[in-house]
């Protein structure tokens, strides 16, 4: 993904992250030094000077914690920070409950976020998880969020589009999936019957257009990792609101 492109005030937002202050339980801990196979948890939260973009993400990574192993009752949510804690217990206990006692492997459990730069007043971030509970490979899960300067709140691909231009992106985007899967397949039309194009609302802006990420398995098998397909503003003018456009765009677009 290209760098976002900075303009003057982005010095504005000052970002960095800080660790959680997590400690394995004394019991975990003492088996786990005995047998020298100590769970690895590594979660980071937003620090940066605007709070009301801190609350949000780091409640978004709050909720990945809870929820880093599926559950049969669905979701879980975070009502207060001793939960954050117990789900991490839970998560470092489960390895000894389910992974036999001379196993080489560890659970891990890693999330950061990470600031992306600037466009307008948009401010850009995507959390990184990874998740490994056994088996031939961890999952890893990437999220774009944006949020706005001027209205304090972040922004979904819904709140970009004109009005009824959702099909309009939708073909767009299928093309970019089209043109990815010939980098990985010959033959598109068969390759769409096992792995079929959907469209996902995870995506961010770039210098360049705007970025759609897939997560593992959503249109490929795991070994083709997470697919980001791009469209440039230029196919994106006239579906886009203008303000989602680099100034150099809207001006244009707006004469």
């Amino acid at each position: 993904m290209g760098a976002a492109s900075l303009s003057a005030n982005a010095g504005s937002l000052i970002s960095s992250t800080e660790y959680l202050d997590y400690q394995l339980p004394e019991k975990i801990q003492k088996i786990c030094t005995e047998r020298d196979n100590c769970p690895d948890i590594e979660v980071k939260y937003l620090k940066s000077n605007h709070s009301w973009i801190d609350n949000t993400v780091n409640a978004r990574i709050d909720a990945l914690v809870v929820n880093s192993k599926p559950s049969e009752s669905g979701a879980r949510v975070v009502k207060t920070p001793d939960d954050v804690k117990e789900a991490l217990d839970e998560f470092v206990a489960s390895q000894f409950a389910e992974v036999p006692a001379d196993s080489v492997f560890v659970y891990s459990l890693m999330i950061t976020p990470e600031y992306l730069g600037h466009v307008n007043d948009l401010e850009l971030f995507e959390i990184n998880s990874y998740v490994f509970t056994g088996g031939a490979h961890g999952m890893p899960y990437s999220e774009y969020l944006i949020f706005d300067q001027q209205t304090k709140k972040p922004i979904q691909l819904a709140d970009m589009l004109q009005p009824n231009k959702k099909s309009r992106f939708n073909a767009l985007a299928y093309s970019a999936y089209k043109e990815w899967v010939k980098t990985v397949d010959e033959d598109v039309a068969n390759y769409e019957k096992s792995w079929p194009f959907t469209l996902s609302d995870n995506v961010t802006l770039t210098d360049q257009g705007i970025d759609i990420r897939y997560q593992h398995y959503s249109i490929g098998p795991y070994a083709y990792g997470m697919p980001v397909l791009s469209i440039p503003y230029s196919q994106l003018q006239g579906i886009i609101k203008p303000q989602f456009l680099p100034a150099r765009l809207s001006n244009k677009y707006d004469s």
